[in-house]
């Protein structure tokens, strides 16, 4: 029973911080620029390490598995996690569908050295779009 509980109150924290993740992704991607979504991207894995930490050093205070809870927590927060971003991606594919806008053509070449290319937007002739990746 006690396991039970544990993968219960694990699924209902790892749901909360899955939840706190969404927003800071969305107020991210509201922004609109890169560095905006890099920030938030650290930002929800320290609260995803945050959370697990707070399990971990609960343990000894909790009346329930710590175990099946710690993954629980884990198991909630990455498959929520992949199902907000998945509902996030079609709503603004639905918004951007519905503007009638389309993602400009870019073209890519390799470049000489390995991890290196070229990326282009044919329709933009002062764009040199060089990017290391």
């Amino acid at each position: 029973m006690k396991s039970v509980i544990g993968i219960a109150v694990g699924l209902c924290w790892g749901t909360l911080i899955a939840l706190l993740n969404s927003r800071i992704t969305r107020n991210a991607i509201a922004r609109g620029t890169t560095s905006a979504v890099m920030t938030g991207n650290f930002i929800r894995t320290v609260v995803d390490v945050a959370a697990l930490a707070v399990v971990f050093l609960l343990r000894k205070v909790l009346p329930f598995s710590f175990e099946a809870t710690m993954i629980s927590t884990a198991v909630a927060l990455g498959l929520l996690t992949l199902f907000f971003a998945f509902r996030m991606s079609k709503a603004m594919g639905a918004k951007t569908a519905e503007a009638g806008k389309t993602a400009p053509e870019a073209s890519c070449q390799g470049g000489d050295e390995p991890g290196h290319a070229v990326l282009s937007d044919p329709a933009d002739p002062e764009d040199q779009g060089e990017k290391n990746l």
